[in-house]
């Protein structure tokens, strides 16, 4: 998450980040740092968090639902086949982030990942295995210790890169790992459910 405050939470509260919102306290609670290993939530959460660059979650959160419609439920295997007609109709649509090199990131996204799918068995298989299938456990003192991106997810990043994904710089990295659990950053009393 890019759009943490840095107030002292150690009075048991929920991670001051998802104050914002109802939506984006139900996110805190509900999903943020919770371990994933389902291929389709890891899709849908790269994808989701490539949008954000540049913007705040809660922009992207906002959008979840019209991307959803838009990228036919992030069926990753219908959207390897999107071609330009798609593409020009998605860029278009108002309820996503009309950015043709975010859009035209998802459908090359897509395509890594069903290759890296097959490769490992699973997305799940080759992204767990960067922390030996245990969470990272951080559970700072306050968000503001929080780091923006770490010596794992420069590695994790640089290797996405390498094998075709866009919008995988570390900080981006670094904020997926944390949304799908790979990383616990909840702070310390935080009554999320990862950190429960």
């Amino acid at each position: 998450m890019q759009d943490m405050a840095g107030t002292d939470e150690r009075s048991g509260l929920r991670c001051s980040w998802a104050e914002g919102s109802e939506a984006m306290r139900r996110y805190h609670d509900d999903e943020w740092g919770v371990p994933s290993h389902d291929d389709a939530r890891l899709f849908e959460m790269l994808v989701l968090e490539g949008a954000q660059a540049g913007l705040s979650w809660s922009t992207i959160l906002n959008k979840r639902e019209s991307y959803r419609e838009a990228f036919d439920g992030f069926d990753v295997q219908r959207i390897t086949g999107y071609g330009e007609d798609k593409i020009a109709l998605l860029l278009e649509n108002p309820g996503i982030v009309r950015n043709r090199l975010k859009v035209r990131g998802t459908v090359t996204n897509a395509r890594a990942f069903l290759s890296l799918a097959d490769e490992y068995g699973t997305f799940s298989e080759y992204l767990w295995a960067w922390v030996d299938g245990a969470p990272i456990v951080n559970h700072p003192g306050s968000t503001a210790e929080l780091p923006a991106r770490t010596e794992l997810s420069d590695r994790v990043g640089k290797d996405l890169k390498r094998r075709g994904f866009t919008f995988v710089g570390s900080t981006i990295t670094y904020s997926f790992l944390q949304a799908v659990g790979l990383v616990d950053d909840h702070v310390i009393g935080c009554p999320s459910k990862a950190g429960r």
